[in-house]
């Protein structure tokens, strides 16, 4: 498990050490920081100006080291702009063969070019918002409101608080990238 940064301080919360904590170091509480240090976790830190995200740098190490399945715990949160660029940054990872999941306590976002299946949990809705300016070829099964070879445009609200009609659900497009949000209030 790597840990980003702030992260570190929601890691030790919850009782977990993990097996790297990277990053700047600008936002972890130094007393997380020395108990991480303490723990004998390796730490491994960057500048403070730099040209990537803390979590992007977490994201390429996992990748280095041959991940193809990252799980992003605290990548959403006040800062619309890293909460974003963390969505954003599903795509570059998508593109390199890597499936990436962006979870927190009322969401679970991923990406897809290609198709997904879902499984319902209680009280979840599901979103499907293009991540291009078009995503084409877009067919529900198992959702209340179904679609067949539909095309959704890049601001369009039509995919957005569809319900599960089925234990499981399928999306699968032919052309573009499609944000499958699976969301609880």
């Amino acid at each position: 498990m790597i840990c980003a940064d702030g992260g570190a301080a929601h890691a030790r919360k919850f009782g977990i050490i993990p097996d790297i904590l990277i990053g700047d170091f600008d936002s972890i509480p130094e007393k997380d920081f020395d108990y991480f240090k303490e723990c004998g976790v390796e730490i491994i830190k960057y500048p403070s100006q730099k040209d990537m995200t803390d979590t992007e740098i977490a994201a390429e190490l996992a990748v280095s080291k041959g991940c193809t399945k990252l799980t992003f715990i605290g990548a959403t949160g006040t800062r619309l702009d890293h909460s974003l660029s963390n969505i954003f940054m599903l795509k570059t990872l998508l593109k390199r063969g890597v499936k990436g999941i962006i979870v927190n306590e009322h969401n679970e976002i991923c990406l897809i070019d290609n198709h997904i299946k879902l499984h319902r949990e209680e009280s979840e809705k599901v979103t499907l918002l293009p991540l291009t300016d078009t995503v084409e070829g877009v067919s529900t099964k198992g959702l209340y409101y179904e679609l067949k070879d539909a095309t959704i445009e890049l601001g369009s609200t039509l995919g957005v608080s569809n319900e599960f009609a089925d234990d499981t659900a399928e999306v699968t497009i032919c052309k573009g990238l499609l944000l499958v949000i699976k969301a609880r209030d």
